[in-house]
């Protein structure tokens, strides 16, 4: 039985759950040819590795720093992709072609429906990196009014409200010393590293709306632990990196990616570090 391939590239990799949610995936799906691993590549290896690629690939995910080096490498991208430059999904097809998508975009919009948020009159941003692009992009599908993005320099101010012009989004920018303000919008988006609004957990309001913090590990952030305590709606970077990979999985199969299974496995993983 010949073996049909798909992996994650990035550097680090070691500790992606990506492996783990796609072989999941392939175990609940009965694809007992199918095979997912973790690559060590970053921006320079990438040419070489994607080179080597052979017809027994489907498909790749893609995580930092990849997700804009992969483009030049491709056939084509979605209008997806192109709307933030970046590309976490490829599709290697039968006649040879390389398609790079974003699963990132639709994956935060999943992730809130399944919580119920449909739309939001108005939104806030905590920092102003790659994902916060893609959060922006999520938003101006979901979101009627303006949303507010707390960044540290001029320069991140600038680039937020460039991203905002390009993708359709009345953006509004703030400085960081004011980010507890962000915390009365009834959408909240925290794109920042581990530890960054750890500050803000005192300043969360009694009856707060919903606060989608893209970490997952460590989880609950502190941030995170005191909006649940407070009664308030709560998003998880495990809710993300799931739904994105649901939907990876259905480009890379052509079968719909199984969500609780997913879950479920990447639960376990994490509760096992």
């Amino acid at each position: 039985m010949s073996r049909i391939r798909a992996a994650v590239l990035g550097s680090p990799i070691e500790h992606s759950l990506s492996p783990v949610l796609h072989r999941a995936a392939y175990q609940e799906l009965g694809l007992a040819d199918w095979s997912y691993d973790r690559f060590e590549v970053d921006e320079a290896a990438l040419p070489r590795f994607m080179a080597g690629l052979g017809a027994e690939w489907a498909g790749l995910s893609l995580t930092m720093p990849l997700k804009r080096a992969i483009i030049p490498l491709l056939d084509g991208i979605s209008d997806t992709a192109a709307s933030v430059e970046a590309v976490n999904t490829v599709v290697l097809t039968e006649d040879g072609r390389r398609v790079g998508d974003n699963t990132d975009i639709p994956g935060i919009v999943a992730a809130l429906h399944e919580r119920g948020i449909d739309t939001v009159p108005s939104a806030a941003v905590l920092g102003a990196g790659a994902t916060a692009s893609s959060a922006l992009a999520a938003l101006a599908r979901i979101c009627s009014g303006e949303v507010t993005a707390y960044v540290r320099s001029a320069g991140r101010a600038a680039e937020m409200r460039q991203w905002g012009e390009r993708l359709g989004v009345e953006v509004r920018t703030a400085d960081w010393s004011a980010a507890a303000g962000a915390l009365t919008a009834p959408l909240v988006i925290a794109t920042t590293p581990a530890g960054t609004t750890d500050a803000l957990a005192a300043a969360v309001p009694q009856a707060p709306g919903t606060l989608f913090d893209v970490l997952y590990d460590p989880w609950p952030t502190a941030l995170a632990a005191a909006w649940d305590e407070r009664g308030g709606t709560l998003v998880g970077g495990l809710d993300l990196l799931v739904h994105q990979a649901v939907l990876q999985v259905g480009q890379m199969t052509g079968r719909p990616g199984p969500l609780a299974a997913m879950r479920a496995a990447g639960e376990r993983a994490l509760a096992a570090r």
